[in-house]
This record gives C-alpha cells, sequence and structure tokens, in this order.
C-alpha cells in the first residue's frame, strides 16, 4: 500500500486516478484550490486521506499546500496533475508577475518539487502538445511575445517534461516520469476530444504505484503504459538544467541537491 498526493484532484484525470488508487487499496490525499472546492472533493471521494487547499497560481500558496503535504509526513509518490488549458485568449498575469499558464503548469510543479519532502517517485503530467513546445526556452512569461493561448500550453507541457528528465537526472534515487494522456474529454480537453477516456488516467496510476519493471524506471515518458518518444529537446541536458535555473530565479527557490 503506497501513500500518494496528487495536486488538482478535485474533478477530471486527478479525481479519476484518485479513485482508482483508492480502489488499489492505496492512501490518497488530494488537492483543490479553494475551500469549496475541497468541500466539494471530500464529498465526492469521501476515502481521501485528506484534501489540501492551495491556489497553485501564486508562489505564496503553492508553498503552502507545500507545507501542508510536509504535515502529513512522507509520501511515496507525488502525481504533478494540476493544469490549466490552452484556451486563455489572453495572457492573464499572476500576483508575482507570471503568466496563470506558466504559473500553474510549470512554476507550481516546480516548486512542489523542491519543497515537498522527497518521495520514491515523481510524476508529471505532460501533453502531446509538448511536441510543439518552444526549446529555445525564452520570454516563458511572455511579457515581451504576443500572447498565444495553445503556445503557452505547449511550452509548458514541454516543461513539465523537462522537469521530469532533469529531476531524473539530479536525484538518481527517486523514480522521476512523465506522460501525455491522451487527448480526452475532460472540462480541459473539451467535447470534440477523440481519445478513450477511460485510459487516460491509468499511466499516472501505474508510474505513481505499479511494482511491474515497466513502471520501476526513471528518466521516461509514457503513453498508455507504453513509453513514447518524447520531443529530442527534452533529453538536452543543458536546456533541463536552464529550465530548473529560470524556476528557481522566477520562484526564489532553490532545488535541494
Amino acid at each position: 500500500m503506497a501513500r500518494i498526493f496528487i495536486t488538482g484532484s478535485a474533478d477530471g484525470l486527478g479525481r479519476m486516478a484518485a479513485e482508482l488508487l483508492i480502489e488499489q487499496g492505496h492512501r490518497v490525499v488530494l488537492h483543490a484550490r479553494s475551500q469549496a472546492r475541497a468541500e466539494e472533493t471530500k464529498r465526492n471521494v469521501p476515502q481521501a486521506e485528506a484534501v489540501l487547499v492551495g491556489d497553485l497560481s501564486t508562489i505564496a500558496q503553492a508553498r503552502k499546500v507545500a507545507e501542508q503535504v510536509n504535515a502529513l509526513g512522507v509520501f511515496d509518490a507525488v502525481i504533478h496533475n494540476a493544469a490549466v488549458g490552452y484556451k486563455e485568449p489572453e495572457r492573464i498575469e499572476t500576483e508575482d508577475g507570471l503568466s496563470h499558464v506558466l504559473a500553474v503548469n510549470t512554476i507550481a510543479p516546480y516548486i512542489l518539487t523542491a519543497l515537498i519532502a522527497k518521495p520514491k517517485r515523481l510524476v508529471y503530467l505532460s501533453s502531446m502538445l509538448h511536441q510543439n513546445g518552444d526549446p529555445t526556452l525564452e520570454d516563458l512569461t511572455w511579457k515581451a511575445r504576443a500572447w498565444h493561448g495553445e503556445q503557452a500550453y505547449s511550452d509548458t507541457k514541454l516543461h513539465d517534461v523537462l522537469l521530469a528528465f532533469g529531476i531524473a537526472r539530479r536525484w538518481p534515487g527517486i523514480l522521476s516520469n512523465a506522460l501525455e494522456p491522451g487527448w480526452v474529454p475532460t472540462k480541459m480537453g473539451g467535447t470534440e476530444a477523440t481519445d478513450d477516456l477511460n485510459e487516460a488516467h491509468r499511466t499516472q496510476v501505474w508510474l505513481a504505484a505499479s511494482e511491474q519493471p515497466e513502471a520501476l524506471v526513471t528518466g521516461e515518458y509514457f503513453y498508455h503504459l507504453r513509453k513514447k518518444s518524447a520531443l529530442p529537446a527534452a533529453h538536452n541536458f543543458a536546456m533541463q538544467d536552464r529550465l530548473l535555473a529560470i524556476c528557481e530565479r522566477l520562484s526564489g527557490i532553490a532545488l535541494p541537491e
């Protein structure tokens, strides 16, 4: 039995993963961005050990989420599921001067990775759109570029792969992997999505808790329980290190050795 924390698990794939893990006998701690959402989540998933609260679009609240996690003790796995989508029509600036998409999809998982006591496994949700991400890592905050919602999202999903691979290198004792769940009809994916919703949450569950040899790897990218090729640039060590350095500068939080 493993103990697993899942960000962004009030609904969608995060909640589906939580329910499957609970069904498998694992202890699961969930996360919602507000107290109202947390109360709703407690009603919907009463078997959850706890529901933590924090808006991951701000550095201060991401810190508080990490503090809440650490107060509960050490976890076997953390699934970085929380994300905002690719349809934001304009650049929304957070209180930290970041774009909303960057704050939630890139900076928050970095902060939580840096501050939560190291688990045995880290799982980062990416997207097939990471293949369209900008590997130059220029103007991550979108202050110079004209806003393009899908490109901003694609960039952050590339960041998630870089983060997973970079952590796999930095922390060799931890299994750190990324995956794409497919384009599925969730609130984020929309009704036109064509992939199988019943399969979309299974890979993160498998990477977080399975003892199968195929799941006990690190620095890999997956789709539906199978390894898949990530954008080649994601394997570039210098690019991984550059993203980690940018995240440290933007958040003011250093990654532990």
